[in-house]
């Protein structure tokens, strides 16, 4: 039986780029950095989860959906806030861009798209309190 999510994979161009981007912008950790066989292993993460986001050098565009409309197919990563509206005031003054002026209500709860320098989508949503 499958337990666990170990690590999903964004392509980036320039890991070092990237890694400046979801540590200083997003505000993530830094967790492994190495060289290997098939090139450099870098994984960032949420503080306290066990989840790693692998940064993998490839070409631009590498993974990332078509361009049937800005929101048309989720982007590789969603990341869960407590507080949107105040994530979004920091990230914003740190230079992440988004795709909307401000987050949208959804039934769901709250949702707006960051973009990194490579234009891959990051998802950033708060659940609805009950």
């Amino acid at each position: 039986m499958l337990t666990d999510i170990m690590y999903v994979t964004v392509y980036v161009t320039d890991q070092d780029r990237a890694l400046r981007f979801y540590t200083d912008g997003l505000g993530l950790q830094k967790r492994i950095d190495f060289p290997g066989p098939d090139g450099r292993f870098l994984t960032v993460g949420v503080p306290d989860n066990p989840v790693q986001i692998i940064l993998w050098s490839h070409a631009a565009a590498a993974g990332q959906p078509g361009e049937a409309g800005r929101h048309a197919a989720p982007g590789p990563l969603i990341l869960e806030s407590d507080d949107l509206r105040q994530d979004f005031e920091i990230l914003r003054r740190r230079g992440v861009t988004f795709t909307d002026p401000e987050p949208v209500d959804y039934p769901f709860g709250i949702r707006v798209e960051a973009v990194d320098p490579d234009g891959n989508r990051i998802s950033l949503r708060q659940q609805r309190k009950p």
